[in-house]
């Protein structure tokens, strides 16, 4: 599969996931209050420490080991269904502490539903894996399409009959079976059932060191609702989570799909040509350009954005909504240098980033939480820029690319992000922070920064203009075929 083919159904696989995850929040936001959806993300926050650990990296080690032997693929699988067994149990064991913890009970029963992904989930993950290797993202599309349907169709309905919270535990549940279940089929013959140790420490030496950068991303990710849990109630972890969802939405409709691609893509041009230097600046300039002109938007349209999928009981995260655009917009700039730092083998430079900027995020949304949820959204820019700015650096020092062209590229995509919130800013000083109507701003804004986004790409000859001059021809041949 090609690069452009295999990058067409990563964003296939996520748009469509991510129309489903939409659909159901706007449900569930009308059916669960802040503080029943607060107390699933603070305990979904807290599981996602064990998921991190639940293969050690035995997923990835499978995706790009050379020599893929029946010893290997056996030892892999060993990795993955005992740690999903051990981890079960885990939570199993955590329910009442946790519960305790936070004096909220319905935590217990929810880590309870939960315990049982970690038993289920590697059944799915061995197939998920070996798909990934052999980049047949169609049925991976498939996979994640029917299992996230199965999931969401779940939560919304066992929420509407009043489940509460544990609904979307169940939800979650019937997703881990389904996609289990799927991966049975696709799962290739010559794949053993019978897990082995003779490679296992050949397993856990690579996956050991991907895990650990991966633990230390969580640990600081997951800090805003861990603390404002903590600090500020459950409701203030509601409003985050659905503040965050909105605004980290780009990176569900865009970054998801082009990191996917990107790790094997900058790992060829390393063989090839020894370095990823020209591909990093041009796929920078990309996910600049679009991620850029998508935070402006939501900064200006947060208001009518929040109301159409959740409601008015989730106003009060409005505000937050837009610091935590600002936040990521301050930061994907740097979004691809963990990227090109591994396919270029600076294991221990990514090691290095990771740690240094994870501590400096922790610190200041604790403070920030300590005086309450906006003042996380000014922590959390504040912790991007600083993290961006570590990142730049520590990339630039390793792969060597060269500092002017980068910022000229940047540049030129800021220009066109500029060009792309004409419209929503004009309609937010026409119509107000807060309108009445809730689709006349989104209607407006929407596809007139869409417009004007294409005409600065094509005045300031952004490199977007390549793709879209190559995606044009084939549209007018399948306009004419219909």
């Amino acid at each position: 599969m090609t690069t452009r083919k295999a990058l067409a159904f990563s964003f296939l696989d996520r748009y469509s996931a991510l129309v489903l995850a939409i659909a159901s929040s706007a449900l569930l936001a009308r059916l669960l209050t802040p503080a029943e959806i607060g107390v699933f993300s603070v305990t979904m926050v807290m599981l996602s420490y064990v998921g991190n650990l639940r293969d050690l990296g035995a997923g990835q080690y499978l995706l790009q080991e050379k020599e893929l032997t029946q010893d290997r693929i056996r030892a892999t699988w060993a990795v993955q269904l005992g740690l999903g067994l051990l981890f079960s149990l885990v939570v199993l064991l955590a329910a009442t502490p946790a519960a305790s913890f936070y004096a909220e009970p319905r935590m217990h029963d929810i880590m309870l539903v939960l315990a049982a992904n970690f038993a289920i989930g590697p059944f799915g993950s061995l197939t998920y894996a070996w798909l990934m290797r052999e980049m047949r993202f169609q049925s991976l599309a498939v996979m994640r399409f029917v299992s996230v349907l199965s999931g969401s169709v779940t939560s919304v309905l066992l929420a509407w009959k009043g489940f509460g919270p544990i609904s979307l535990a169940y939800g979650n549940l019937v997703s881990t079976v389904v996609n289990a279940g799927m991966a049975t089929f696709f799962r290739p013959p010559s794949f053993p059932w019978v897990p082995g140790l003779r490679e296992i420490r050949r397993v856990l030496s690579f996956g050991g060191r991907v895990t650990a950068t991966t633990i230390v991303n969580t640990f600081s990710s997951s800090a805003p609702e861990m603390l404002l849990g903590k600090l500020q109630g459950m409701s203030a972890a509601g409003l985050f989570s659905r503040a965050n969802g909105l605004a980290s939405m780009f990176h569900r409709l865009v970054m998801d799909a082009t990191q996917s691609v990107a790790m094997p893509l900058f790992a060829k041009e390393v063989r090839e040509t020894g370095n990823t230097r020209q591909s990093f600046i041009l796929a920078t300039s990309y996910v600049t350009a679009i991620g850029w002109s998508f935070f402006l938007g939501v900064f200006f349209l947060a208001y009518p954005a929040i109301r159409l999928l959740y409601g008015d009981q989730w106003d009060s995260a409005v505000h937050l909504t837009r610091l935590l655009a600002l936040g990521m917009a301050a930061g994907i700039a740097a979004a691809l240098c963990p990227i090109a730092l591994l396919a270029s083998g600076r294991i221990n430079t990514n090691v290095k980033a990771t740690v240094i900027s994870a501590i400096q995020f922790v610190a200041l949304i604790a403070l920030g939480a300590h005086f309450g949820l906006q003042f996380v959204g000014y922590a959390f820019i504040a912790a991007n820029l600083f993290s961006a700015s570590i990142w730049l650096v520590l990339t630039q020092k390793q792969i060597g690319f060269d500092a002017r062209e980068f910022l000229a590229a940047v540049v030129r995509s800021g220009l066109v992000a500029v060009a792309a919130a004409l419209v929503p800013a004009a309609v937010f000083f026409w119509l107000g922070a807060t309108p009445a109507d809730r689709l006349l701003p989104l209607a407006v804004a929407v596809p007139g920064s869409i417009a004007l986004f294409l005409a600065a790409v094509v005045l300031l000859n952004h490199p977007l203009l390549r793709e879209i001059e190559r995606v044009l021809p084939r549209l007018k041949i399948l306009s004419r075929r219909g």
